[in-house]
């Protein structure tokens, strides 16, 4: 067997180490295209345009993972001890990020949000609707964009993960492979509806707290979470010699894609959203779960981007808040801000990798001696 991530614990299955790599590949594609959302006028010309959809990888994966790591643990696993495993390994860096944002919080003013006219106390209500995952509902969205969590927007996508968490736990992982195949289909018809019918002609929804989001961000949980179970109980892997490659530059070239159709056929780039996630992300899973890594370096490289692919996604955003607030204010270029962009991107990787060691797997393990039961 290869060698574990330092992602995983003792008492987990170990890991696949290309989806681990491939989690990290897109992690660093979400950090590029929220970098450019500085010099964006709305979702049309957006740079890396379809960066959104790393999320929807990311319920794929944590679909097949949870599926591959927990299905057949149910007779000597209750359903409060897999919250509680699936809380040691989420919530961590869900407090960690929203203490840097809170901390961040007044160096980001700029036209499009005045930090300067929020108080204190205000702040500290934020926090600590952050720090518990609470979405922030209208009156306590203190940036005034209309995000759930203002202080590191990314954190909605974690309410999510935790839903589709509550959602195995109770109720899809008793469905049989015939019943979840259906709900797999039911949903991908209704993302399909969404996206192709919806308001704005894309899948990036979720993080405001809007009946749109609301649905939209459900739809793209449900869809991909149960498609990942799914796809774990169907997996039988065959051989792919150079998979993680592949997937890689198959998952930069989707991500990257530019707007498909105009403002008056908006239903173009809804069909191309629905074939990424229905149909080619299912298939860069499987590839990757079929995958080896065959030398050092690819070893090496799918670790490393494992290790630090969650703590990258929940560290990099209040970096971007301030990054975005200085292009405004100075109203720069992207060539002008190029190597503050550049310092931004290896600076949260450098965080990431040093919240992975220093606070992120030691406060892991402290939660796991404290509040997991002992088993033989």
């Amino acid at each position: 067997m290869e060698k574990i991530s330092a992602a995983a614990f003792a008492d987990t299955k170990p890991h696949y180490p290309l989806l681990d790599g491939l989690r990290g590949v897109a992690a660093l594609i979400v950090v590029c295209f929220h970098l450019f959302e500085a010099y964006a006028t709305s979702h049309l010309d957006q740079q890396i345009n379809h960066g959104y959809l790393a999320v929807d990888f990311f319920f794929i994966l944590s679909g097949f993972v949870i599926g591959y790591a927990y299905d057949d643990r149910w007779k000597k696993m209750s359903s409060w001890e897999f919250l509680k495993r699936r809380f040691i390994r989420l919530h961590p860096m869900v407090v960690f990020g929203a203490i840097l944002g809170a901390v961040m919080f007044y160096t980001q003013g700029c036209s499009v949000w005045d930090v300067s006219q929020v108080s204190l106390a205000l702040l500290g209500v934020a926090t600590l609707l952050n720090l518990f995952l609470i979405p922030a509902t209208p009156g306590f969205e203190i940036r005034g964009v209309g995000e759930m969590y203002p202080l590191n927007g990314p954190s909605w996508s974690l309410f999510f993960e935790y839903l589709g968490n509550l959602l195995y736990a109770f109720w899809i992982r008793r469905c049989s492979t015939r019943a979840l195949s259906f709900l797999v289909g039911g949903a991908a018809v209704g993302l399909a509806l969404f996206a192709l019918f919806g308001p704005y002609g894309d899948l990036c929804v979720g993080f405001t707290w809007t009946p749109n989001d609301l649905l939209g961000g459900s739809l793209r949980l449900l869809f991909s979470f149960s498609a990942g179970l799914l796809l774990s109980r169907l997996f039988r892997p065959r051989f792919i010699k150079g998979a993680f490659w592949i997937c890689s530059l198959m998952l930069l070239a989707l991500l990257a894609m530019p707007r498909i159709g105009s403002e008056v056929s908006l239903w173009k780039n809804g069909i191309y959203d629905t074939l990424c996630i229905v149909l080619i992300f299912p298939l860069l899973v499987y590839l990757g779960a079929s995958g080896k890594t065959t030398d050092p370096f690819t070893s090496r490289i799918c670790k490393f981007l494992g290790d630090i692919s969650y703590p990258l996604y929940m560290v990099h955003y209040p970096f971007i808040y301030l990054y975005y607030a200085w292009v405004k204010n100075e109203q720069l270029t992207f060539v002008q801000s190029l190597p503050c962009a550049v310092a931004l991107v290896c600076g949260s990787i450098l965080l990431a990798y040093l919240c992975l060691k220093r606070y992120d797997v030691p406060v892991r393990q402290f939660l796991t001696r404290h509040l997991l039961r002992k088993t033989k």
